[in-house]
């Protein structure tokens, strides 16, 4: 079955990583063995081989890259413009694999059915065998980077077609996770410039004051790319029932993520483990089964996993080897009684319809 995965930093960890994606996993793990810089070393998960292997021939795949301005204790980037830099280098990679035909860029309704619908009529992403490039739909996580709204609409000629404005604490353009305020002048003028161009907002990382100032301000299509429920985990990251109903009452879709410290209370970074907190597939279909709770059905669900989203296999579930399990999400929610029509929806349909909507 086809899986759509709407959140992978994949330009990240081939750039700030030095991952080649290209390669086998078990090579790219070998490759960092001993590194101590990052916590995941030797344990990720993606690579394009182990994508095709579960299914997962369409994604949004991002470009990142945060200005710290003085004072603000998280690693980034000094300046707007040299965020700006970075993420044309990240668009460079991009490029780099499509000429080399492991990924096709998906920037609208055509390109989207020519994809997933090819000519004869079979599902080219039913065949994991195949070696046919991986879509990838262009999106920013953080807006820090738009210099000025003239970048936005360069970025949008070259194919960016959802954003968040946000990422961890205080941005340029909005506040997001553990940090608090609401938008500002400059946060709704780039909400305006992206209704106009046809840009997805996505509200994952927005803080509460932000996200419902972005409701209040944006009309354009919206969704969630990676977020799980705050009933379940407390913490301003997951999203509060008010916030998943007012998503669902705007036909958003919300991508359940495998970051383990967003999936079960009381994770501790560095000290707890998968093991310990018996942290698996199940526990992500935990919040999918409450999302579709809150909604009365399993139509604003998809998954946003965010494999190697700066965490490996020491922060991920524990029956989670690579991306290609993802492949088993259909098998587990046909156990837990979900019918045909719903687990297609929430492994590719839910999406599909929804970018077919906001790209009519």
């Amino acid at each position: 079955m086809l899986i759509v995965d709407a959140h992978l930093d994949l330009a990240m960890n081939a750039l700030e990583w030095n991952r080649d994606l290209t390669r086998p996993i078990d090579e790219i793990r070998a490759s960092e063995r001993g590194m101590t810089d990052k916590p995941d070393r030797g344990q990720g998960t993606v690579s394009f081989a182990e994508m095709r292997r579960g299914g997962v021939r369409l994604c949004v795949a991002t470009q990142i890259a945060r200005y710290v301005a003085p004072g603000n204790p998280l690693t980034g980037w000094h300046s707007p413009e040299q965020a700006w830099a970075t993420t044309q280098g990240q668009l460079a990679w991009y490029r780099a694999m499509e000429e080399r035909g492991e990924l096709v860029q998906i920037r609208d309704r055509e390109t989207l059915d020519r994809h997933v619908q090819p000519a004869d009529g079979r599902a080219r992403t039913d065949d994991a065998s195949t070696r046919d490039p991986i879509g990838y739909i262009l999106s920013l996580e953080g807006a820090d980077s738009i210099v000025t709204l003239r970048h936005l609409e360069r970025a949008y000629a070259y194919g960016l077609r959802a954003l968040g404005p946000a990422h961890y604490g205080p941005g340029v353009y909005a506040n997001g996770t553990a940090a608090c305020g609401d938008l500002g002048t400059r946060g709704r003028e780039l909400l305006r410039e992206m209704e106009r161009l046809g840009i997805i907002l996505d509200v994952t990382h927005l803080c509460d004051d932000s996200f419902w100032d972005a409701l209040d301000h944006f009309r354009g299509p919206l969704w969630a790319s990676h977020s799980n429920a705050r009933t379940l985990v407390p913490n301003d990251r997951q999203f509060s029932d008010d916030q998943l109903r007012a998503l669902i009452e705007r036909d958003a879709v919300i991508g359940a993520v495998f970051d383990a410290w967003m999936l079960v209370p009381g994770w501790q970074r560095g000290q707890t483990t998968p093991e310990a907190a018996q942290v698996t597939l199940d526990t992500v279909l935990d919040h999918i089964d409450y999302v579709c709770q809150v909604a009365g059905s399993a139509r604003h669900c998809m998954i946003g996993s965010d494999l190697d989203g700066a965490y490996g296999r020491e922060q991920g579930p524990l029956d989670v080897e690579t991306i290609a399990d993802l492949g088993r999400v259909p098998e587990r929610l046909a156990a837990r009684g979900y019918a045909e029509e719903d687990i297609r929806g929430i492994a590719h349909g839910n999406v599909l319809r929804f970018l077919r909507g906001a790209w009519r």
